[in-house]
């Protein structure tokens, strides 16, 4: 199981210098890939959960990928009605070859209205536009000249080149912990994606549902790989009121055990905690959180 890092990429501590320190972190502590948000519109409804500065998360993991060696770089969750999925496919593919084929793509629908609204696009059709954009990436990732017709998306005769280093494509993650998330893994993902879920709930609840998303289907189960918070308290936390990976540091070392026995071929850990948090320059806090923690993360 590898275990990633979410990069803040936001908040008033979220500087150039803050998060080339995060990649430096990320990569020699033995992290296996990071991973940063996504958000266009810094609406009020997005800076109220994540205050700004907000840094763009394709420009930025390209950045990240020239000041990395090792580690896989991804999203969690680029929001897939916001882009052009022609613009949004020649970017992911331009970033996996230029990252050596380090990419991994975590995908969701968003949830902003006021951000939707602020872009042009109808919040009420998303689950509907996404899994239509879902398709047209994958096809224009799969041949050199692509065709696609679609009800909200459609073109003629595109190059696609270059198309990503990694065949047939980067490793698609779908985000969410519904139902809808569940079926669209089954549908488009390489693995399931379920976010700051609480403790147990993917043993007995996500992943079930999941398999019978998946028998419903007649496909195959996609992988596990689940972002949870990074959360370690002094005192031990009652497990019908906690998150996964919030706890004592043997709580989480034991969360972790658990997603490794269900099949989670990822984990990604979160430190962030509220918005309040985010404005305060914790930046080094939360590094140092993440130093100490590689240590007692092992494997039980």
């Amino acid at each position: 199981m590898r275990v990633g890092i979410t990069v803040p990429n936001f908040g008033p501590a979220a500087t150039a210098d803050s998060l080339r320190a995060w990649a430096a972190v990320v990569e020699d502590a033995g992290f296996d890939f990071l991973m940063v948000g996504d958000h266009v519109a810094a609406t009020p409804a997005v800076t109220a959960a994540y205050p700004g500065p907000f840094w763009e998360p394709l420009t930025l993991l390209g950045y990240l990928a020239g000041v990395t060696r090792r580690v896989e770089l991804g999203t969690t969750v680029l929001v897939v009605p916001y882009r052009d999925p022609l613009l949004t496919a020649r970017s992911l593919a331009g970033l996996d070859q230029l990252s050596d084929g380090r990419l991994l793509v975590g995908v969701g629908v968003g949830w902003a209205d006021d951000e939707f609204a602020a872009l042009g696009v109808d919040a009420r059709r998303r689950g509907e536009i996404t899994d239509e954009y879902l398709r047209a990436l994958i096809a224009l990732w799969s041949d050199d000249v692509v065709s696609f017709a679609g009800r909200h998306v459609a073109f003629t005769d595109v190059d696609t080149r270059p198309r990503p280093r990694r065949r047939p494509h980067p490793p698609l993650w779908i985000g969410g912990n519904g139902a809808a998330a569940r079926r669209r893994a089954v549908r488009f993902g390489a693995a399931w994606h379920p976010l700051r879920t609480p403790a147990g709930w993917l043993r007995t609840t996500g992943l079930p549902g999941l398999r019978a998303a998946a028998a419903d289907a007649g496909r195959d189960v996609p992988a596990l790989a689940p972002r949870v918070v990074l959360h370690p308290t002094a005192e031990r936390r009652p497990d019908d009121d906690r998150l996964t990976g919030e706890g004592r540091p043997d709580q989480i070392r034991a969360d972790l055990d658990e997603l490794r026995a269900l099949g989670a071929t990822h984990v990604l850990l979160d430190t962030h905690r509220d918005a309040e948090a985010a404005r305060g320059d914790d930046h080094a806090a939360q590094r140092a959180l993440v130093e100490d923690a590689a240590g007692w993360l092992a494997p039980s």
